[in-house]
């Protein structure tokens, strides 16, 4: 199990998550962060310090942001489990379904 960032977090990647979380799991892609689904180890840290409360646990992502499950998940297929995203960087690109949504209003 784990927890996963949906569309909330599409072009804001306020980044609050990646501070409070203590075992450096959140990972930032060009215009989403994403929580390593191996990583993660369900303490919970990160989803009440979301401004825009984009981070839900797997089982209660709401049914409109389902396919971010996927996306957080399959985001990690092509670099594996690096071992902690601090070390990673900024990954350049995003999963495909995130990639290719309309620009997001950050402006509210």
């Amino acid at each position: 199990m784990t927890y996963i960032i949906a569309q909330p977090c599409v072009d804001l990647k306020d980044r609050a998550c990646i501070d409070e979380c203590p075992v450096d799991c959140i990972y930032e892609g060009s215009r989403s962060l994403y929580i390593h689904p191996e990583e993660c180890v369900d303490c919970g840290a990160c989803e009440p310090v979301c401004p825009v409360e984009a981070i839900f646990y797997e089982d209660d992502v709401p049914d409109e942001w389902e396919a971010y499950y996927s996306a957080n998940v399959d985001f990690f297929d092509t670099i594996g489990s690096p071992g902690g995203a601090a070390a990673h960087g900024v990954i350049d690109g995003d999963h495909p379904f995130i990639a290719a949504l309309p620009p997001q209003n950050t402006d509210d």
